[in-house]
């Protein structure tokens, strides 16, 4: 969320910011007009109330003085309404400019290169050699059904589309991916773990840039009745699309202390996307799940150390990439194809030479003050009067399920099965070969 004040002096920068995001800068053509009128509105307010003061002083002069108060209890009443009626107008203009302030997406970090979408992209690191194979690469899906370890027929059977169901090595490869990931996170790289809530409410979402805007693309609990736009609530329920919705929000409402640097937090977590919109798109494999797990990695940094902390925290996601051996680019995003919420994106994306191209596996960013803002979290710079806003950052690190996919493509053999990174190996019960696999099958 913005600043009222900063919008306001900074208008035509504002559009301008918005325009090279894709957003229509005629979003903001009223906002003078609606920030004038209630400016205007509240001034007004304030004098009638001093002038109903004055008055009050003079009906009680009046009256015990053995005068006639009627006039003055007039135009003391008539003052009253006057000044009602300026509030609510006050009031409802200032729930418009919330309203329009809250729909806006964040502004775009100065160094973020501009473009309309993920062709300007641009492509700041490649890591690793794209592996060549002897015999036909097979997409992940192909894989894991064939080596009895993903049944998507039978998730279908349980839960509907866009499922998957793991067994034997397969859910086993999954676990080791988790605890490795966290591992390498607190012992390496200092992230405190933290296992938070799976539902969170309305009021967590908003925090985050999820709502309003966002709700299609939740599941709503149907606990407490009907989502309602713009009744956020503390007791209705929704799936976490990322761990970093509970993560972000465990400090909203509160002025914390930076002063030994830097909170980071790693947390893995299912999540759950309703994945509206994307009728049609990857509806094989494991690409676009409604719930798959992952492992966030989550900031809270005073603003001066918020560009250094995005840095590190992108080669926290990218470390796991290289562990594990799978290769990748490093994508800085446009200003047209960032998040609701980010000032500055990275992508970290694998090759998948079962499908022959780069996916998303992390999606890195700095939100700067725009979540803490709308979370209303601060903290009080050293020798400063008044608190501050952070700046807020979170990334995957990683995404639990494609990494999953990027190891059987990566590292299967010409007999169907898939040799199990030398990382992982200590996870994996002291599996170093994922064979064929049989748990009973359909007479």
């Amino acid at each position: 969320m913005h600043d009222l004040a900063f919008v306001r002096a900074n208008l035509p920068l504002v559009q301008e910011k918005l325009r090279l995001r894709g957003v229509d800068p005629g979003l903001l053509q009223g906002f003078s007009d609606l920030d004038t009128a209630r400016r205007s509105a509240i001034t007004e307010a304030e004098t009638l109330k001093a002038q109903r003061n004055a008055l009050s002083a003079e009906f009680g002069r009046i009256k015990r003085e053995g005068g006639d108060v009627a006039l003055v209890a007039a135009q003391t009443t008539s003052l009253k309404d006057k000044t009602e009626q300026l509030e609510a107008r006050a009031a409802e203009a200032d729930l418009k400019l919330r309203e329009l302030i809250e729909s806006l997406p964040n502004l775009p970090n100065d160094s973020v290169p501009a473009g309309a979408s993920e062709h300007d992209n641009v492509c700041q690191k490649t890591w690793g050699e794209i592996p060549t194979f002897d015999f036909p690469a097979k997409p992940h899906w192909e894989i894991g059904e064939q080596l009895g370890i993903l049944d998507f027929e039978r998730a279908a059977k349980i839960s509907g589309a866009r499922f998957v169901l793991q067994l034997g090595s397969g859910a086993r490869l999954e676990r080791a991916l988790a605890n490795f990931m966290l591992d390498l996170h607190t012992r390496e790289h200092n992230y405190v773990e933290v296992l938070p809530p799976s539902l969170v409410n309305s009021r967590s979402l908003f925090g985050t840039g999820n709502l309003p805007k966002f709700g299609q693309d939740l599941f709503h609990c149907d606990d407490k009745g009907p989502y309602v736009p713009g009744q956020l609530q503390e007791s209705d329920h929704w799936l976490i699309p990322t761990a970093e919705v509970p993560v972000t929000n465990i400090f909203r409402d509160e002025t914390i202390d930076l002063s030994s640097g830097t909170i980071s937090f790693t947390a893995y977590t299912p999540c759950y996307r309703s994945e509206a919109g994307s009728h049609g798109k990857d509806t094989r494999g494991m690409i676009r799940q409604h719930q798959f797990q992952k492992v966030e990695l989550v900031k809270f940094a005073r603003p001066e150390d918020s560009t250094a902390e995005h840095e590190a925290l992108t080669h926290h996601a990218e470390t796991v990439l290289e562990r594990l051996g799978l290769p990748y680019r490093r994508m800085l995003l446009c200003t047209g194809d960032m998040g609701f919420s980010a000032a500055k994106t990275y992508d970290l994306e694998v090759w998948l030479p079962g499908q022959q191209t780069y996916r998303e596996i992390s999606s890195c960013s700095n939100f700067e003050s725009f979540q803490a803002r709308r979370a209303n979290i601060r903290y009080k710079p050293e020798g400063a009067k008044k608190s501050e806003f952070i700046h807020t950052l979170n990334g995957s690190g990683l995404a639990v399920g494609r990494t999953y996919l990027a190891i059987l493509e990566n590292y299967q053999q010409a007999d169907g099965s898939v040799r199990i990174p030398d990382a992982l190996q200590p996870y994996m019960n002291g599996e170093t070969v994922i064979r064929r696999q049989s748990f009973g099958r359909a007479l």
